[in-house]
């Protein structure tokens, strides 16, 4: 399990010869937005130009598995999850963390104070939204330590298939909903809905948070050393690029902006995003450490059942991750 694990600090230092103009082709895990701003800083800033790099970002999406497009050759490195990129491994794609920009977790679920939950003993025979992304390993771990089934029987908890939006907490389908700090919570506010009105539960402060956002590349190909190479100069100049986006949070969103096709994203969500995705960065050198690794291990190790979950508004389907985690 452990060969999942290589440093940006050990990628470097396996790095030697001089550098020539390469191409990497970067899978993102979602739309693009401010949560990979650093990349797109080091892209619009030069960053990777510098390093004779030549990538491409590609963004992700509700149709997009990352681990999928890396298997299949259309990308050299992908962002992803490390539970989602462990449950990948555990099913045979053979995928590795060369580099881990994010330290903490953003990861949190907003409640309804109406819905009566003041701790998560109170989310006994509620109804809580989890998306199912490779995001929803974490939250069944958290169920599992907290003893509570996730299959709708009495006393535990019945699992909305949230979409990636946050209309089941508007339209009072489920007292919690899954949201990023960056993210869906700006969203339930910007709806109307006021903070006052809401308890929020970050899986840092229970103590069940786990890596999100790291860099992720096929273990076959760190046997080539051109590879490792093209990795180490990718990863320095991309962290360097998130150095700049935390130190101004402003410019980095507009950059972000000029680089969202789809016109879907607005200045001000962005330079939000961006404000909280600079506090999920910090401390981060780049390297994965083994202490934040264990963490993440021990919190998917803890529990979690098997869940049913309901599709909202009806219909319903059986999924299993027992085969997904780590032995």
């Amino acid at each position: 399990m452990k060969k999942i694990l290589l440093s940006a600090t050990a990628l470097a230092a396996m790095t030697t010869g001089a550098f020539a103009t390469d191409d990497v082709t970067l899978q993102l895990k979602w739309v693009t937005q401010a949560q990979f701003a650093g990349y797109y800083v080091a892209l619009e800033k030069g960053l990777y130009e510098a390093e004779d790099l030549n990538v491409t970002i590609k963004p992700g999406g509700p149709d997009v598995a990352p681990v999928q497009v890396l298997l299949g050759g259309g990308a050299d490195v992908m962002v992803d999850w490390m539970p989602s990129a462990l449950a990948a491994r555990e099913n045979g794609a053979p995928v590795v963390n060369i580099a881990q920009p994010f330290k903490s977790s953003g990861m949190m679920l907003t409640c309804l104070k109406e819905s009566g939950i003041e701790t998560p003993e109170d989310f006994a025979d509620k109804t809580l939204g989890v998306w199912f992304y490779g995001n929803e390993y974490p939250f069944l771990s958290w169920m599992g330590k907290l003893g509570l089934a996730t299959d709708g029987s009495t006393g535990g908890v019945t699992v909305l298939k949230q979409g990636f939006n946050v209309d089941p907490l508007l339209q009072k389908q489920a007292a919690c909903i899954s949201t990023m700090t960056y993210n869906e919570y700006g969203q339930v506010l910007d709806a109307g809905i006021s903070a006052d009105d809401l308890i929020t539960f970050k899986y840092e402060d229970q103590g069940v948070a786990t890596l999100e956002d790291g860099l992720y590349v096929l273990e076959d190909s760190l046997t080539d050393d051109a590879f490792k190479d093209k990795m180490a100069r990718f990863v320095k100049a991309s962290m360097a690029g998130w150095t700049w986006a935390a130190e101004n949070p402003e410019e980095a969103a507009e950059i972000v902006l000029e680089y969202d096709e789809t016109g879907a994203q607005s200045e001000a969500h962005q330079i939000r995003m961006m404000g909280e995705v600079a506090k999920l960065i910090e401390g981060s050198t780049g390297a994965l450490e083994m202490a934040d690794y264990d963490r993440t291990v021990a919190s998917l190790l803890s529990g979690g059942s098997d869940p049913v979950i309901t599709t909202a508004p009806t219909g319903a389907y059986t999924t299993d991750i027992t085969d997904m985690m780590m032995k």
